[in-house]
Parts: structure tokens; C-alpha cells; sequence
């Protein structure tokens, strides 16, 4: 991967567009990325990192908010934050083009709207000679990044932007915090993955062996249920899990079978003895009950004999009853119709009197009726018809009149709908003469309302302009307070921390003096008999020095060395935080001026209260208009209501001359057509009663004259029947009939009395009846008494038979169970075996595990000792031959081999922890580190070739030889085309690096400048 341009527009310190040409400063090889603090070193990093994979490094992204705080403070309103980079990976030339979201002042109005954040991706293509659109989706554009480079961000910001703190913290890190970057840089979690898996499947195979052995002994426990306290041998004590838990359930269901079916053998024979036993008593039984029945059956029917011999006199009583009764029934159609002729005449002289009492009762409600009428209550039935004939005629003459009647009320209905008109119409017409007289002031007041609204909208818009500025001045001037003291604060504590310094670099100087004055007596003590001395050579040692009191060794100068370096590291903090507040207070006090900060508050809130009111008011400027053009309109459809008023009176008084002329006519005819009846309708229906009460009337006259004829014929045709029948008179017959009640009486005890002779006669005849009678009374209850006794034994000896065949199936079945669990079981044990082998074999847990170490500690092991060859290539020059890197797989916490790091030292050629190396030993360390990891990541991702690396501080710790030391490495990476920028304000650098890339801090953003390059 090389980069080659990058252009920067509005992005954290940047208010402007940047340019950085990296192709010029790659031609050096070895280029440098200085300036001052807060300037915006790391910022330019940033944006290849967000250009790229559309985020930025590390914690700065939670801080950027996905992109929202990455803007620059300084940059214009209209100008969008934008990051284009040039880059080639993978032989592709490509241009990436990333635009966070933005928020831009509305076109319209006042306010912000926020626009989505956009990407694009292009390829130059090189035959055309002209780039080609590729995509603008963000996931797509981030998914090509990652695949062409083979890496994650976290991996690139790793192996290309070398973070030198973070692998010094690595250095002095323990296992695992080293484990967690390394598995972030090589992705292990397949590895951690494959361990959770065993895990995960030895306990679901240890939960189905549990679950199985847990099911065989409920099994056994309902066999043992089953058994009851047949089987003697005590139950399975095992709990799930345990070995051999099979063999003992089954087992066990083998003795409980055996006993169960010898059980089952003797209850059968016993139910077989009780049932024989049964049967003869049952038997017994039985013939006693017939010959009972036989008894009492003989005894009744001598009883029922007598009765029958009592009742003879009153049975022939009843046959000469019912055959007068059948003689009569000969006469009794005629009966019928003389009494059916007796009472319609009697129901026709009934009617015939209503009718003509209700004739003469209309007849006078009507005064002006005929005299013919009022006497035809007492005429025959010809007259009556005459009568309804003329009455209906009249009735007829009235349709005409009817219809007038109804046109006259639909009449009065008209002009009734005219008066009502009228009315309303003469009502709209005052109130509409009364709004238009008001409108000309109304009108007047409604326009002064829109002009002031819209003057306050002016306003409103003016003071927003003026409210931002001032809003912006008092908060600098609330922050230019606080930092002031702030800085008096920093000041305060640098000079203190200046002091400690002094104060302990005395002391170092101070001790490491004493300790050169007794060094001899430390060398002294490494003498040994016939061993050269060190100094002279000489193998005797007659005097060696002895150390004095009070002597100062070789801990204690590097204790007080180690207090005087970090009291070194505490002023640099103080002073760095004393120039970023002091660099903070001067912006702020360019911002804020030199005005106070209560007065610029009380001027914003000044200009606020203002921009609300104002506000206020042209919130009704929308209001104001519609009501304007609401009135206006209802002006319109007052004056056009007012003219149709006019023209609707002036059609109603023609229509009104109109219907006063027909109703006059109308009513002139009515008054002849109704007579004195108040209406045509009433009297209609007076005609339609008399009508009705008329044709009743003759209706029942003629029914009286036709019913009389025939009750005459009916009297003749019964008193022939009587006579013919052999009774006396008609009298005579009627009282000897017999209804049909009476008569199924008389034959059904006619009927009884034979059929229960011929019984008794029956019984009596028998000869088993007659026999059993002769013999002495059966004892019924003593049978039944020794019947339901052996019924008992019986019933007794078949619950025992039947518990003890349920017992035999129960246990046969939870047998078969059980077997076939215990041979599902054993495929399902062996796995568990096998699963909880691997599981512990991955987790390090294993036995033959000796070092315990996971299955993915394993796999970042052997990339460690990859690393930390690729670093000893580097350090061994950093460090002139003196250090190399070495991986210990030695036991770390709670007995498991960790991932630890060691440094060989050759002066000493012993090998110990990292965190023993010094401030400038950790730096080149860290960096041999940092180069080594890239090689091996880089390895890692396929190989992708990486053009382009960055180094971020760390040389300020490091001696002037150390650092040629250093950059001798570094200026060796150039082999093959291949550039290094490093980041740092030291300023020795800027005098060793030629090619420079400074970043310059201004009042309004930073700026670019590139130095020393072609």
C-alpha cells in the first residue's frame, strides 16, 4: 500500500483545504511529521485512517460521535467537512472520498439542517487515462478497503500507524493483556470459538449421560414401585453419572421378573379353586329361587280365581248395556244434524238482531239520510240490498271531490313555504347589510395586523444575526475566565515539579558520586583466589577494599535514578499542560476581548430576550394573512347573498296571486260536495259505515230464512231413524247412546275379565306350578347368603390374580425400557468421553496438558515467537548487538503457561522481563516490536505489500548514539521503495530528517507545510 495524496477540507484543526503530497515525501525514504502540540500531527493520521475504513482510530471515534465531532470549529458555515485520499493497494490505483454528516445553515429560514454523510470510491484506470466511478455506498466501499489490504482498521492502525505507546504498555504487559491484542491483531476468536464449542458440547453430551442415567433410575424406582413388597433385594443405590449404573438397574429388573411371575403362578391356581366353588354355590341358588317362584305363582292364581267368580252378576250387566248402545248408534247421524240445524238457526237469529240494532244506530249519525233509510231496520232482506245499492252509488260520486280536497292542503302548505321564505330572506338581509356596513374599518384593522407582523419578521431575522456572535463572545469569555486560573494553577505546579526535579537529580548526582568513591569495594567482592582482577589482572588479592558505612550500591543509585526520571516526567507534564492552557487562554482571549464576562452575558441575554419577543411576534404573521383573506372572501358571499335575496322576492309574489285564485275555486266546490260533514273525507266515511252496516244487515236476514228450512227437514229424517232403530221417540234413543269414551270403558273391562280368566285357568293347569306347589317352602336366603360368600372369594382371589399380572407387565415393560435406554445410552457415554477429553485438552485442563495452556494461548504463542523474531532482527541493530526478544512459555497464574515476552542481555547473557528495561531500552524495543508485528500481520493478511508506515513518538527517551542507532533501522526500511514518517516534536530530528511534513497552529486552524523534499 503507498499513499500518495491526501487532501483535507474542514477536519479537526484544519478550517481550511490541506494538501499533502506523500509521493514527495516518500522519495526521501525518510520523512518527519512535526509541530506543536494540539497543532494537528495525529489529526493528518487520522484522516488516512477515516478515508480509508470511515472511522478513526482507537478512543478518538467515541469521541468523534460516528463521525458528528469530527468538523473542524474553525471552518466557514458553508463549507463541508470532506477527507480524499490517493492511495494504491494491491497494484489499484484508487481515490476515496469521505463526508461525515453536516450540518448546514437552511437556504430558507433560520436554523440548521443536517445532511447524510457521503462516500465515494474511484480507480484510475490507466488505458483511458480518466478515473471510473466504482461505488458510493459506505458498507461497500469499507468491505473492497478491507479486503484489498487483508486487514481490520484495528490491525491498520497497529501494523501502518505504529502507536509506540501502546507497545511499551505491551512490553510491560502481563499475559493476559498481551493475549488480548494479539488476538485482536490475528483474529483467533475461531480458536477461542472451537474452545467454547467443546465446552459447550461436553456439557450438552454430560447433560444427556445425566439425563439418561437420572431416567434409568426413575425407571428403576417405578419397578420398585411396581414390585411392591414382592421383591426383598434392596433397590439401586447409584445417583446419575455414576459407572456401571446400567448393569445394576437391569440387574435388579431381572430378580424383580422372576419373583413377580412365581407370584402370578400361584394367585391363577387360587382364583381357579375360588371360581369352581362359585359356580355350585350360584347353582344352589338358582333352584332355590325357581322353586319359590313356582310356590308363590300357584298361590296366586287360586286367589285370583275366587275374585273372578265374584264378578259374573256385573259383567252380564255390561253386555246388555252395549248392545242398546249399538242399537242407538244407528240413530245418531241423524241426532247430529238436527242438532247442527238447531244451532246455526239459533246463531243466525243472534246476528240478524246485532245487525239490525247497528243499522239503526248509524242511521242516526247521519242527519240529512233518507227517510227510505231509517225504516229499512225493519224491511226484509230485498230492501236492505236496495238500500246498500243506493247509499254505495253516492259513496261513488265522491273521488272527484276527495282530490280537490287534498290539492286545497297541498295549497295551503305553499304558501305557508312562501311566508317562511319570506321571513328568512328578509332576516339575511339585515344581517348582511349590518356586516358591510362594519367592513371598511375591519378591513383597515386586519391589514394594520399583517404589516406589523411581517415588520417583526424583519426583526426577528436581524437579531438572529447579531444573537450567535454574542453568544459565542460570552462563552469564550466564561471559558478565557476559568482558563486564567487554570494557568496560574499549571504555572504553579510546573515550577513545583521544576523544583522536585532539580532537587532529585542532586540527589542521583549525589549518591552516584558516593558510590564511584567506593566502587572498589564492590569490585572487591567479585575477587576470587587465583581469578584475574578486572583492574590489574593479578591473580593474588592480599588487601581487597571492604565496603565502608554508610556505602551507597548499585540499588540505590537506581532507585534515586528511577525518582529523578519520573520527577524528570512529571515537570515535562506540568510544562505540557502549562503551554496547552496558556495556548487555550490565548484563543479564547482573541475570541472573547477584553470585555467582561458579565456584561457580554447580559448583552446576549439582551439580544435573546429580544429575538423572542420579536419572534413572538411573527408567529402570527401566517395567522394575520389567513384571517385577511377569510374576510374578504366573506365580503364576496355577503354581497352575493344580498342580490339572490332580492331575486327570490320578486318570483314569490307572482307565485303567491297564483295560489290565492286556485284555492278560492276549490273551496266553492268543496263546500257542496261534503254537506254538513266537516270534510269530503268524513263524509266518505260516513257512507263507507252505512255502506257496511246495510249489507250485514241483509246478509243476516237471508241466513235466518235459510237456516229455519233447514232445522224443519232435520226433525223429520230423526224421527224416522228412532222409529226404525225400535225406540219409542227420538228421546228415547239419544238417552241410550254410548260415547266413544263410555264404550271403550265397557269393552275394556269386558276384555280384562276374559283375558284374566283365561290366565288363571293356565296357571292352574300347569303341572311343574302344580308340583312344586306340593313340595315344602325353598330357603331362598340361605342360597343367596352362600352364593355372595363364594362370590367374595372369588372376586378376592381375581384382584390378587389380576394385581399380580399388572405387576408382571409393569415390570416386563419398564424392563424393556430400561434396556433400551442402556443401549442408547452407550453410544451417547462413549462421546462424552471422547467430547471431554478434547474439551479438556483445549481448555488446559488435561492431564497430559502438562503446560495447561488454552488452545488459543497456543495459537498466539506461536505468533508471538514469530513477532518477537521479526523484532530481534531490528533490536539487535537498534541496540548494538546487546538485546534480542525470546518468547517463555513458563507457567504464569493459576498454574497455565502464559504468554510471556523476555529481552536476552549479552553483556550478562542472562535473559529477563521487558519491564525491566529502561526509558530509551522500552522505546527501540517497543519499535523493533511494532516492525516485527507489522512484518508478521502483514504476512498474515496474504502478504499485501506496505509501502507507507507511520511512527508515533517515543524518541525524546533516547541518547544521541541510540537514536543514529534507530534511524539507521528505520532509514534501512527504505530498502525496496518502502517510506517511514515519523511523528514527534523532538527537535534533534528536524535537524537529522530533511524530508519534513509541519503542521503550523493558527488563530484560524492549522495549516501544511512540506520542507526538505523534491
Amino acid at each position: 500500500m503507498r499513499l500518495h495524496t491526501l487532501r483535507i477540507t474542514a477536519f479537526g484543526p484544519f478550517g481550511g483545504s490541506q494538501e499533502v503530497d506523500f509521493d514527495a515525501l516518500s522519495s526521501a525514504g525518510l520523512f518527519l511529521l512535526h509541530g506543536p502540540t494540539g497543532a494537528g500531527k495525529t489529526s493528518v493520521l487520522d484522516a488516512v485512517c477515516y478515508a480509508l475504513y470511515g472511522s478513526v482510530p482507537g478512543a478518538r471515534q467515541s469521541a468523534a460521535g460516528q463521525g458528528q465531532n469530527l468538523r473542524s470549529d474553525h471552518a466557514e458555515p458553508g463549507v463541508r467537512t470532506e477527507v480524499r485520499l490517493d492511495v494504491t493497494v494491491a497494484g489499484r490505483r484508487l481515490e476515496l472520498t469521505r463526508q461525515p454528516p453536516f450540518a448546514r445553515p437552511k437556504k430558507r429560514g433560520i436554523g440548521f439542517t443536517t445532511e447524510k454523510a457521503q462516500s465515494w470510491l474511484r480507480e484510475y484506470d490507466a488505458v483511458a487515462g480518466e478515473w471510473k466511478d466504482l461505488s458510493r455506498s459506505h458498507q461497500e466501499i469499507g468491505e473492497e478497503i478491507t479486503q484489498l489490504l487483508g486487514m481490520s482498521k484495528d490491525q491498520f492502525c497497529q501494523v501502518v500507524l505504529l502507536p509506540q505507546g501502546d507497545f511499551a504498555r505491551f512490553l510491560r504487559a502481563d499475559a493476559e493483556a498481551r493475549g488480548k491484542l494479539l488476538g485482536r491483531l490475528f483474529d483467533t476468536r475461531r480458536f477461542a470459538a472451537v474452545e467454547q464449542r467443546l465446552a459447550e458440547d461436553r456439557r450438552a453430551a454430560e447433560k444427556r449421560v445425566t439425563a439418561g442415567d437420572a431416567e434409568l433410575l426413575a425407571d428403576a424406582h417405578r419397578m420398585q414401585q411396581a414390585a411392591g413388597d414382592v421383591v426383598e433385594t434392596p433397590p439401586v443405590d447409584a445417583a446419575p453419572g455414576d459407572p456401571g449404573v446400567a448393569e445394576a438397574v437391569l440387574g435388579w429388573a431381572a430378580v424383580a421378573r422372576s419373583t413377580a411371575r412365581e407370584h402370578y403362578t400361584h394367585a391363577h391356581l387360587a382364583l381357579s379353586a375360588a371360581e369352581s366353588a362359585s359356580a355350585a354355590a350360584r347353582r344352589a341358588h338358582a333352584d332355590a329361587q325357581e322353586t319359590d317362584r313356582l310356590q308363590r305363582r300357584f298361590a296366586q292364581a287360586e286367589t285370583r280365581a275366587a275374585a273372578l267368580a265374584e264378578q259374573e252378576a256385573e259383567l252380564r250387566a255390561v253386555r246388555e248395556r252395549m248392545e242398546r248402545g249399538r242399537k242407538a248408534a244407528a240413530v245418531a247421524p241423524a241426532l247430529d244434524l238436527r242438532e247442527a240445524a238447531d244451532a246455526e238457526h239459533r246463531a243466525a237469529l243472534r246476528e240478524e238482531t246485532r245487525a239490525r240494532t247497528a243499522l239503526r244506530a248509524e242511521t242516526g249519525t247521519v242527519p240529512d239520510a233518507p227517510a227510505a233509510l231509517k225504516d229499512a231496520a225493519d224491511a226484509g232482506p230485498g230492501a236492505l240490498a236496495e238500500a246498500t245499492r243506493r247509499v254505495a252509488q253516492e259513496l261513488g260520486g265522491l273521488d272527484a271531490a276527495r282530490r280537490a280536497e287534498r290539492r286545497l292542503a297541498v295549497l295551503g302548505r305553499e304558501r305557508a313555504d312562501l311566508d317562511r321564505e319570506e321571513r328568512a330572506d328578509t332576516e339575511l338581509l339585515d344581517e348582511a347589510e349590518q356586516w358591510l356596513a362594519r367592513w371598511d374599518t375591519r378591513r383597515t384593522e386586519l391589514q394594520d395586523g399583517v404589516d406589523r407582523a411581517q415588520e417583526a419578521t424583519t426583526r426577528a431575522e436581524h437579531l438572529a444575526g447579531q444573537l450567535e456572535p454574542a453568544l459565542r463572545q460570552a462563552r469564550a469569555a466564561r471559558e478565557r475566565d476559568r482558563l486564567a486560573e487554570q494557568a496560574d494553577t499549571a504555572r504553579d505546579d510546573a515550577l513545583r515539579a521544576r523544583q522536585e526535579a532539580a532537587r532529585a537529580h542532586e540527589h542521583w548526582l549525589g549518591l552516584k558520586e558516593q558510590r564511584l568513591r567506593g566502587i572498589a569495594a564492590e569490585l572487591a567482592e567479585e575477587l576470587r583466589d587465583g581469578a584475574p582482577c578486572a583492574v590489574c589482572g593479578a591473580t593474588e588479592h592480599p588487601a581487597p577494599q571492604r565496603r565502608s558505612a554508610g556505602h551507597v550500591d548499585r540499588a540505590a543509585e537506581e532507585a534515586a535514578l528511577a525518582a529523578h526520571r519520573a520527577a524528570e516526567d512529571r515537570h515535562t507534564e506540568a510544562e505540557r499542560r502549562s503551554g496547552v492552557v496558556r495556548e487555550e487562554l490565548a484563543a479564547a482571549k482573541a475570541a472573547a476581548g477584553a470585555a467582561p464576562a458579565g456584561e457580554l452575558a447580559d448583552a446576549a441575554r439582551a439580544l435573546q430576550d429580544r429575538h423572542a419577543e420579536a419572534r413572538a411576534e411573527a408567529s402570527a404573521l401566517h395567522a394575520a394573512r389567513e384571517t385577511l383573506a377569510h374576510a374578504q372572501s366573506e365580503h364576496d358571499r355577503r354581497l352575493t347573498t344580498r342580490q339572490e335575496a332580492a331575486t327570490r322576492a320578486a318570483g314569490r309574489a307572482s307565485t303567491r296571486e297564483s295560489l290565492e285564485r286556485e284555492q278560492a275555486n276549490l273551496e266553492s266546490e268543496l263546500a257542496q260536495a261534503r254537506g254538513t260533514a266537516v270534510s269530503v273525507e268524513a263524509r266518505a266515511a260516513q257512507l263507507e259505515r252505512l255502506v257496511d252496516v246495510l249489507g250485514a244487515a241483509a246478509d243476516a236476514a237471508r241466513a235466518v230464512e235459510d237456516t229455519a228450512q233447514r232445522l224443519k227437514d232435520a226433525d223429520a229424517r230423526l224421527a224416522d231413524a228412532a222409529f226404525k232403530a225400535g225406540f219409542d221417540t227420538p228421546e228415547a234413543a239419544a238417552a241410550a247412546q254410548l260415547d266413544d269414551a263410555r264404550h271403550r270403558e265397557l269393552q275394556h273391562r269386558l276384555d280384562a275379565w276374559q283375558s284374566e280368566d283365561a290366565a288363571v285357568r293356565a296357571i292352574l293347569a300347569e303341572e311343574e306350578t302344580a308340583a312344586a306347589a306340593r313340595e315344602p317352602a325353598a330357603d331362598v336366603a340361605a342360597a343367596h347368603r352362600a352364593a355372595e360368600a363364594a362370590d367374595t372369594r372369588v372376586r378376592a382371589a381375581g384382584s390378587a390374580r389380576d394385581a399380580a399380572e399388572r405387576r408382571c407387565a409393569d415390570l416386563d415393560r419398564l424392563s424393556r425400557r430400561a434396556a433400551t435406554e442402556a443401549r442408547r445410552l452407550g453410544p451417547l457415554r462413549t462421546t462424552y468421553n471422547r467430547v471431554a477429553r478434547l474439551a479438556a485438552l483445549a481448555a488446559g485442563t488435561a492431564a497430559d496438558n502438562e503446560r495447561k495452556m488454552r488452545l488459543e494461548s497456543y495459537v498466539l504463542a506461536a505468533r508471538l515467537e514469530q513477532v518477537a523474531a521479526a523484532a530481534t532482527a531490528r533490536l539487535s541493530c537498534m541496540s548494538s548487538g546487546r538485546y534480542t526478544l525470546v518468547h517463555s512459555d513458563s507457567l504464569a497464574g493459576r498454574g497455565r503457561s502464559g504468554l510471556g515476552l523476555h529481552v536476552v542481555d549479552a553483556w550478562t547473557g542472562r535473559e529477563r522481563d521487558t519491564a525491566t528495561l529502561s526509558g530509551g531500552e522500552t522505546f527501540f524495543a517497543s519499535l523493533a516490536l511494532a516492525l516485527g508485528l507489522a512484518d508478521v500481520v502483514t504476512d498474515e493478511a496474504g502478504g499485501v505489500r506496505l509501502d507507507t508506515l507511520f511512527i508515533d513518538e517515543g524518541f525524546g527517551s533516547l541518547d544521541d548514539q541510540t537514536l543514529d542507532d534507530v534511524l539507521d533501522v528505520l532509514d534501512s526500511l527504505r530498502e525496496r521503495d518502502r517510506s517511514v514518517g515519523i511523528v514527534s516534536h523532538v527537535g534533534d530530528l528536524r535537524r537529522r530528517v530533511h524530508a519534513q511534513l509541519e503542521i503550523v497552529k493558527g488563530r484560524d486552524g492549522s495549516e501544511v507545510r512540506q520542507q526538505g523534499a523534491p
